[in-house]
């Protein structure tokens, strides 16, 4: 058995949210994006098979290679940054989380448009101030507000950030907080973004007390990954 335990794991993850729901007040229903880059195909299966219907891989060629190994329904999400002459790839995903700069929204927009469906996204936004994150800052998202509700090619579906790493207990809730305010000035704005994807395996309870609707769970789930 390639991951021994992971059911246990998964029903404990399942537990921990249930408990930061009823502690963040948001009453919100969370969905659990199994990461399963540099993991074998074997490990969407493994998500499938322990009830998780989803899973989401950083890298497009990865992803693909393992699309065509997985017999199981599972939804497919890029949650890495996509290079814009690769947005053509995005057919093959339910969701793109990483949606950061104006330049690959005009690329994702114009491939919307041409394919004749719009792709559905997260926008990403940068709360932490971290040059090393990209996205949008919160002053950006609203200054962007009307070229997205005008992009016909797209539709967002909500927002997504990243945490700093080992960032303490005031920073993690600034962090989501920041994003949760992106999230519902996209909602004010008329787009359909009910969506919050934040929360990774050190940090999402935090992110789910402070609103997430998706946390991306590897580590936690599947251990350490390898290079």
């Amino acid at each position: 058995m390639l991951f021994p335990g992971f059911g246990d794991r998964v029903q404990e993850v399942r537990e921990r949210i249930g408990d930061a729901v009823r502690r963040g007040g948001h009453g919100q229903a969370v969905r659990i994006i199994a990461v399963t880059k540099t993991h074998g195909p074997e490990a969407a299966v493994a998500a499938w098979q322990a009830g998780i219907d989803a899973v989401g891989e950083n890298r497009i060629q990865e992803a693909l290679d393992k699309m065509d190994q997985v017999a199981e329904p599972v939804e497919w999400h890029l949650i890495g940054h996509l290079q814009r002459n690769k947005v053509k790839h995005l057919d093959r995903f339910a969701l793109f989380h990483a949606l950061d700069s104006e330049r690959l929204l005009q690329a994702v927009d114009t491939h919307g448009r041409d394919r004749g469906r719009p792709v559905p996204v997260l926008v990403q936004v940068n709360t932490s101030g971290e040059s090393s994150k990209g996205g949008f800052t919160l002053e950006a998202v609203r200054g962007m507000l009307p070229v997205l509700a005008a992009a016909t090619g797209l539709e967002v579906r909500g927002a997504m950030t990243m945490a700093p790493f080992e960032a303490d207990l005031a920073v993690l809730r600034s962090t989501f907080a920041r994003c949760r305010a992106a999230r519902d000035e996209l909602l004010a704005a008329g787009l359909p973004a009910g969506e919050l994807s934040m929360g990774m395996s050190g940090d999402y309870e935090v992110a789910v007390e402070e609103g997430a609707t998706m946390v991306r769970l590897g580590t936690i789930l599947f251990g350490e990954r390898t290079p």
